[in-house]
C-alpha cells in the first residue's frame, strides 16, 4: 500500500482508523451544539434532529474547502516532519491521536462541552515541543506564528459568541413584537410553523458550519498522517502535471535574484541565499528530466521540501522588511508565484474528504444526549426560549463560517455555549447563569490546551523511547 512495507502499511491503517475515531468522537461531542435548541424547543424529534444534523455536517465537510486543514498541517514547521525518520513521525502521530481521543472521550463522559479544536491543537503543540526539547532545539518545532493566530481565534471566538448573541437578543426584544417568540415551549408541542422553520434553519446552519470547520481539522490530521508515513505518495499532488509548476518557479527565481543588488544585513542575506538555492534546486529538477516522461516520484519529497522552505524563508524576508527595496510589483509577482507553487503541496485527495465526512456525519448521529442536557438545561436557570436558541445558533453559524473562510479553526462548542450564556444574560443578567456549570465549562476550556499538550508530549516521549 503506497509503496510501504507490510509493517508500515499496518501502522498507517491504524493511524487512519484513529483519525476517523477522533472525527467520530468530534461528531457526537459537538452534535449538541446544533441540535440542543431544536430538541429543547420541540421543533424536531431527537432522532430526526441528529440525523438531519449529521447529513449537514457531512455536506459541510465537502464544501468547506481546505484552508483550515492546511492551518492544522502548517502548525508544524516544514523541518519537523520532513527531516526525521518515519518511525519518529509515527511516534508523533500516534501520540497526538491518543491524546486527543482520550481527552475528548473523558470530557464527553463528564458531559462537558469542550473544544475539539483546542484538543487537537494542544496535542499537536505538545508533541512538537517535546520533539524540540529532545532534539536540543529549544521550541523551534512549532510554527509559533501560526499557533499564535490560531490561539487568538480560539480565544476571541467565544467572546464574540457571547457578545453578539447578547446584542442580537437585545435587538430582537426591541423590534420583534411577538411575545411567544421569547417564551419557553409549552409542554411538548412544537412551535408555530414560522418559529419552527427559523429554528430548523439555525440548526442546519450550525451543522453545516461545524462540518466546514471541524471537518477540516480531521482532514488536516489525516494529511499529517499521510505525509508523515507515506511521504513519497503524498508529498506532491499527483492529480496535477508537475511541469505546470515550472513557470512559477522561474518567476520566483528571477525575482529572488533581484535581492543580489539590494543591501541586506547578514541574517537576511543568508535567508535570501537559501531562497535562491531552493528555487535553483527546483529549476534543476525540471531541467534534468523530460517533460513528456514526467518527474520520478522519488524526487517528489525533495520538491515538497524546497517549496515549503521557499515559502517559509520568503515570509521571513517579508516580515523582516528585507523586501522593502524591491518594487511592489516584483514582490507581488514573487508572492503569486509561490502561492501557485504551494498549490502542489496544499491539497487533499477526495477519498480523505469522503472518509472524514462519513466519520463526522455518523458520529453526529450517536452519543449526543450528555452534552445536549448541559447546553439545554445547565447553562441558564431558565428553560431555553425560541429566541435564545435561534439567536445563539445563528451567531455561532455566522462566526464559524467566517472563520472557515479565513482559514482559522475555531471551537463550535465554545462559540455556541457562550452564545447560549449570552442569551440567558440578556433576560435577567448574569444571575441567570448556573455558576457551577459555567465554572466547569470555563475550567475545561482553560485546561484543554495545557493538559492535551502535556498528555501528548508525555505519550510521544514514551513512544520515542521504545521506537
Amino acid at each position: 500500500m503506497f509503496g510501504l512495507s507490510e509493517t508500515l502499511t499496518i501502522v498507517l491503517i491504524l493511524c487512519i482508523i484513529c483519525a476517523c475515531v477522533f472525527e467520530f468522537i468530534n461528531g457526537f461531542h459537538d452534535t449538541a451544539n446544533a441540535v440542543a435548541t431544536v430538541i429543547y424547543t420541540h421543533s424536531l424529534p431527537p432522532t430526526t434532529a441528529v440525523i438531519w444534523s449529521g447529513i449537514w455536517n457531512s455536506i459541510g465537510v465537502f464544501f468547506g474547502g481546505i484552508s483550515v486543514a492546511m492551518s492544522i498541517v502548517n502548525l508544524l514547521p516544514p523541518e519537523t516532519l520532513i527531516n526525521q525518520e518515519i518511525m519518529q513521525n509515527i511516534a508523533m502521530i500516534l501520540a497526538l491521536l491518543f491524546s486527543a481521543i482520550i481527552w475528548n472521550l473523558g470530557t464527553w463522559r463528564l458531559g462537558l462541552p469542550v473544544s475539539s479544536s483546542h484538543t487537537l491543537i494542544g496535542s499537536i503543540l505538545g508533541v512538537a515541543m517535546v520533539f524540540s526539547l529532545l532534539e536540543g532545539n529549544g521550541l523551534t518545532a512549532v510554527n509559533w506564528d501560526k499557533a499564535t493566530g490560531i490561539g487568538l481565534s480560539l480565544l476571541i471566538s467565544p467572546l464574540l459568541g457571547f457578545g453578539l448573541t447578547l446584542l442580537v437578543m437585545i435587538a430582537l426584544k426591541k423590534y420583534v413584537k411577538d411575545k411567544d417568540f421569547f417564551k419557553p415551549p409549552s409542554g411538548k408541542q412544537p412551535p408555530r410553523p414560522l418559529i419552527r422553520s427559523l429554528l430548523v434553519l439555525s440548526c442546519t446552519s450550525v451543522s453545516y458550519a461545524h462540518g466546514s470547520n471541524d471537518g477540516q481539522k480531521g482532514i488536516g490530521l489525516m494529511m499529517l498522517i499521510l505525509i508523515s508515513i507515506a511521504p513519497l505518495s503524498f508529498a506532491i499532488d499527483r492529480s496535477k502535471n508537475t511541469y505546470d509548476m515550472e513557470p512559477h518557479v522561474e518567476v520566483a527565481l528571477k525575482k529572488s535574484i533581484l535581492l543580489d543588488d539590494v543591501w541586506l544585513n547578514p541574517i537576511d542575506r543568508a535567508i535570501a541565499n537559501q531562497v535562491k538555492a531552493e528555487l535553483f534546486d527546483l529549476k534543476q529538477t525540471f531541467d534534468k528530466h523530460d517533460p513528456a516522461l514526467g518527474i520520478p516520484e522519488t524526487e517528489f519529497f525533495d520538491m515538497r521540501k524546497d517549496i515549503l522552505f521557499v515559502s517559509k524563508h520568503f515570509n521571513q524576508l517579508k516580515k523582516s522588511g528585507a523586501l522593502q527595496s524591491l518594487r511592489k510589483e516584483d514582490i507581488k509577482e514573487a508572492e503569486l508565484a509561490i502561492v501557485q507553487m504551494k498549490k502542489f503541496t496544499e491539497y487533499v485527495p477526495f477519498w480523505v474528504v469522503l472518509i472524514i465526512s462519513i466519520s463526522l456525519g455518523v458520529g453526529t448521529m450517536v452519543g449526543w444526549k450528555r452534552i445536549v442536557v448541559t447546553i439545554g438545561e445547565k447553562i441558564g436557570k431558565e428553560h431555553l426560549s425560541y429566541a435564545q436558541g435561534a439567536s445563539a445558533e445563528l451567531v455561532a453559524a455566522s462566526t464559524i463560517g467566517l472563520a472557515s473562510v479565513s482559514g482559522l479553526p475555531v471551537s463550535t462548542t465554545q462559540v455556541l455555549s457562550s452564545g447560549i450564556a449570552g442569551s440567558m444574560v440578556s433576560s435577567n443578567g448574569i444571575r441567570n447563569l448556573q455558576a457551577a456549570t459555567v465554572r466547569n465549562i470555563a475550567i475545561a476550556w482553560l485546561l484543554t490546551l495545557p493538559v492535551t499538550a502535556v498528555l501528548s508530549g508525555g505519550i510521544y516521549a514514551l513512544f520515542r523511547f521504545f521506537i
